[in-house]
This record gives structure tokens, C-alpha cells and sequence, in this order.
């Protein structure tokens, strides 16, 4: 192929350059023209925000520490993991595009291997599952089906996000991938207190009005209604129904968030999602497979069926303006990813309450043995304290002293226990006397081990010199 020049393209090496009429020239005595060093100053500020590096080191920090019992991870549990649901759930959905869509042999493969629609292969039996297991009726094409939950936090906050007035409410303390994506799309997030009852509604009406009162836009309130990632804390069915009441005197959204919704402990019964008791298209739904399917998936959703008038006066649904984003952040969702999580639907009629009977008795199990645990390891008049969800992954301990960073490094190292400090989930840097435990993917035993292991932290703690009181 030849140059506009005329001449030859010339040859470029790894780690040599050519100049000086096309000869090499090593770059290791040219350094200045291959170095394009940068300060993080020169980057988007979200990059060395502290939600950002919160997610990378909660992420990482039990792979530094692998000998260390975890009660930190909020990961599904892997016992009945099995390869062999894999091969069996792809042929489930092959099955389902054959014999239940009709599709020839050259549509099949397609649907499989090829880029897809943008806003997903299986939302129709997304609808079919939400209308099973949550009673939420919904138009298929209100959804769009994400690369993993966190996909639809960005994609929901980006388009909220119309101009620098406008604000975010959450709930506090706030699972901090909400406040990173929110940082990503410069959205300012504002909190409001939480509580045992899961958001406490007048503080909620006064954030709205005094960010009014300066001049701002509040778009939506983030709520994490069943089981709260990092809280634990549930929202009551009453709360729920004078929440959905004031967001419409208010004339905001809500974005409800509901990994965990299916996994109520023993006697505790389930709740009608907002998105259920939803009459005025106020919630935009987020939902993930992540803990109810298999999080090597990384599926996730949203529904978001609030009506849009497009610039020509056509008028659809908020999921069609989302899928305009994601066509430019991922394309599409891996077809086989999809298909996975397609067949696991089909394999059990499309509802995920009966596939998850196994985890659902594990987890009630572990968050009882962990309630237990710490009742027998810090009687009263202890000065240790935590809540005792209703369900979910996480329980939250309080404690006399702050809870950072640096004690949970020498927690892992000194001690052999991981954990979460509290700290990570409130947007500021005040001390936080609380971290959280998570029960999802250890067994009893690991639990004891590991109770015991902070036990000897705290107690340790508590033999040192006071210090300062902390938010906890």
C-alpha cells in the first residue's frame, strides 16, 4: 500500500521509532518522545475521588489478604456453583429462540454470536420474571438489560444529569457505587438520614425544599428499600406508600435499587417493591442477576417506563433515551451472558423466588448464626452494638472508636479477619464508629472464626487509651 507521498509506509518496531528519513532509532536514548507522563490533576476529578478508590480497595483487599476469614465481601455464595449449568441454561435459551420465537438455525446463531440489540436479548423475559416474583407489569420495551446493575446506575445518572443545578438524593449511608457512578457524571449527591426504618421521610421533604431554597434541581432519590447494602435497614410497607406520596407532592424520582429483595430470613415475609405499589411512574427499578443467578455473568436492568417526548413529538418510554447512552458505553450486553441467565429463567419458569430456595435458607442461616455470634461474644453491658436485619447480606456492628482503613489493615494482618469500615458508605470525612459484616459467602464455621478474630480486635481496642467519640 502505498503513501499519499508516494513512498513506502514505513515499519515501526515495539519500542523504536522511525525519524530521520525512516532509519530506527532506539527510544531508550530518546525517552523525552516516548514518555507522556501525566498528573492526576489533568484527569477528570472523579478519578481521585474517594468513592472511586472506596470501590478498588474494597474490591481488592481480600485478594492482599487471602489467609484472612471475610466477612467483607458481598458476594453471592459459591456453593452451588456448577459448570454444568452453564451448557445446560445456553441450551435452555437456544431452545426457547427455536422452538418458542421461531428462529431458523442462521437466526440462532446470530442471536448468540453476533452484537445485539441494545437494549437487550431477554427483556421480555425480564417482564415475565418481574410480573412472577414482583407482581410489576411492565412493557418489555421499557427495559434495558446492563452490563451488570452498575451499568444501569451510570446510564440512569448520566441522563438525569441535564445541567450543573441538578442534584442527587440517597439514602445514608449509600452503597458507594452509587456515589462513584454519580461522580462519573458529575452529579452532586446529597444525602438523607437513613435510620432502623430505612430513610426518614421528613428529612428527605427538607433536603428537596432546601435545595430548592439554593437554586438546585433535585432529579431523584436513590433507596435501597429491602435489605440495604451497607445498612441492612428495610423500608416498611406504610413508609413505602407515604414515600411514593411525597415523591409525587414533590415531583421527584425515585431510583429503587433491589439486589437482595428475595432473600428475607426465616419468618420475615416479603414486601411489595415501590416499583410494585408504583401508580404514577415515579421509580425507575434497577435490578441485577448478580446474586440471584451468577455475578460472572455480569447482568443486570432497569426499568424505566416515564414517557419522553423526542425532539420530532414522538413520545416513548425512558428506557428508549438510556439505550441511546449504553449504545456508546457498551454496545450491547453479552448475548451470552444473556443467554445464561435466559435459560435459568426458563429452567424455572421465570421466577427467581423458586430458583433460589438453596441461598435464600443460607443466608437466613448464616445471618442467624452471626446474631447469635455476636450476642454470646459481647453480652451487655458491652458497649458493642448491631442491628439485626430482616434479611439480606449485611449486618452493621457500632463500636466505641473510630473504624478506618488502618484498622482494618491490621485487622487482616494482626488478626486474620476482614470487614467493612463504615466509613466508605457517608460522603464526607467524619470518623465513623461502625463497620460493616457480611454473611453471604462463608459458612457457620468461618463465621465463629472470624467472630472470634474481631473479638480479640475489639477487645484490644477497647484496652487502649479513649479515644475521641465517632459517628457510628
Amino acid at each position: 500500500m502505498r503513501r499519499p507521498g508516494g513512498g513506502p509506509r514505513p515499519a515501526y518496531d515495539h519500542g523504536r521509532l522511525n525519524v530521520d528519513g525512516g532509519r530506527p532509532v532506539d527510544l531508550s536514548a530518546h525517552a523525552d518522545l516516548a514518555v507522556a507522563d501525566l498528573e492526576v490533576a489533568d484527569l477528570h476529578p472523579a478519578v481521585g475521588d474517594p468513592a472511586l478508590n472506596s470501590m478498588n480497595f474494597l474490591n481488592e483487599v481480600a485478594q492482599r489478604y487471602p489467609d484472612a476469614v471475610s466477612l467483607a465481601a458481598g458476594r453471592p455464595y459459591e456453593e452451588f456453583f456448577d459448570v454444568a449449568d452453564l451448557h445446560r441454561h445456553l441450551e435452555t435459551f437456544r431452545a426457547h429462540l427455536a422452538d418458542d420465537l421461531g428462529y431458523g438455525p442462521a437466526q440462532v446463531h446470530r442471536a448468540l454470536f453476533q452484537y445485539g440489540r441494545t437494549k437487550g436479548i431477554i427483556h421480555d423475559l425480564v417482564a415475565r420474571n418481574l410480573a412472577v416474583d414482583e407482581e410489576i407489569t411492565v412493557d418489555p420495551e421499557s427495559i434495558v438489560v446492563t452490563v451488570g446493575c452498575q451499568e444501569a446506575m451510570l446510564l440512569v445518572l448520566r441522563a438525569l444529569r441535564a445541567g450543573p443545578a441538578d442534584v442527587l438524593l440517597a439514602v445514608a449511608p449509600t452503597y458507594v457505587g452509587l456515589t462513584g457512578a454519580a461522580r462519573l457524571v458529575d452529579l452532586p449527591v446529597r444525602p438523607v438520614a437513613g435510620g432502623p426504618a430505612g430513610i426518614d421521610l421528613a428529612d428527605l421533604r427538607a433536603q428537596v425544599r432546601r435545595a430548592r431554597a439554593e437554586g438546585l434541581r433535585p432529579r431523584a432519590c436513590y433507596v435501597m428499600p429491602d435489605f440495604a447494602n451497607p445498612s441492612g435497614a428495610s423500608i416498611g410497607l406504610a413508609d413505602r406508600r407515604r414515600l411514593l406520596d411525597l415523591a409525587a407532592a414533590e415531583d421527584l424520582l425515585l431510583i429503587e435499587d433491589n439486589p437482595y429483595g428475595l432473600f428475607h430470613a426465616d419468618g420475615a415475609g416479603r414486601v411489595p417493591t415501590l416499583k410494585a405499589l408504583d401508580t404514577g411512574r415515579r421509580v425507575v427499578y434497577l435490578g441485577s442477576f448478580a446474586k440471584t443467578v451468577l455475578p460472572g455473568a455480569r447482568v443486570g436492568y432497569l426499568v424505566a417506563d416515564q414517557r419522553v417526548r423526542d425532539a420530532d413529538g414522538t413520545v416513548g418510554p425512558l428506557a428508549d433515551q438510556l439505550a441511546k447512552i449504553k449504545s456508546m458505553v457498551t454496545v450491547n450486553t453479552s448475548a451470552i451472558a444473556q443467554a445464561v441467565v435466559g435459560g435459568a429463567l426458563l429452567a424455572h419458569g421465570c421466577s427467581l423466588v423458586a430458583a433460589n430456595t438453596r441461598e435464600r435458607a443460607a443466608y437466613a442461616r448464616n445471618l442467624r448464626h452471626l446474631v447469635d455470634g455476636l450476642a454470646r461474644r459481647f453480652p451487655d453491658p458491652s458497649p458493642v452494638r448491631w442491628n439485626v436485619p430482616a434479611g439480606g447480606f449485611f449486618a452493621v456492628v457500632s463500636v466505641p472508636f473510630p473504624v478506618d482503613d488502618a484498622l482494618l489493615r491490621r485487622s487482616a494482618e494482626d488478626y486474620g479477619v476482614l470487614w467493612t469500615p463504615m466509613a466508605h458508605f457517608y460522603d464526607d470525612t467524619a470518623p465513623v464508629a461502625a463497620l460493616r459484616l457480611s454473611i453471604s459467602a462463608v459458612t457457620p464455621a468461618q463465621i465463629d472464626t472470624g467472630l472470634d478474630r474481631l473479638a480479640a480486635l475489639i477487645a484490644d481496642e477497647l484496652a487502649r487509651s479513649p479515644v475521641p467519640a465517632a459517628r457510628g
